[in-house]
């Protein structure tokens, strides 16, 4: 991955697709429990428990992405 600055990362890019490819499986997972938790959450909006759950749900979503951004900052080129 390159930043604005203009400094590429193959290496770390390259390591981190395994573990990408198992934040990826989760992050499905996390988008199954974000579908329950907002059916869940109009069914009764008062339950504030559920609205947590579906907050993390939404960071199982976005885990290959921060798994790919920690990845490519590990590796010096």
């Amino acid at each position: 991955m390159c930043s604005s600055e203009g400094d590429c990362r193959p290496l770390g890019f390259l390591l981190g697709l395994p573990f990408a490819f198992l934040s990826l499986l989760l992050s499905i997972v996390g988008i199954v429990i974000w579908i329950v938790g907002l059916l869940l959450t109009c069914i009764c909006p008062c339950c504030l428990c559920v609205t947590v759950i579906v907050e993390v749900a939404l960071e199982l979503v976005k885990a290959p992405i921060h798994v790919m951004e920690w990845f490519t900052e590990q590796i010096p080129c």
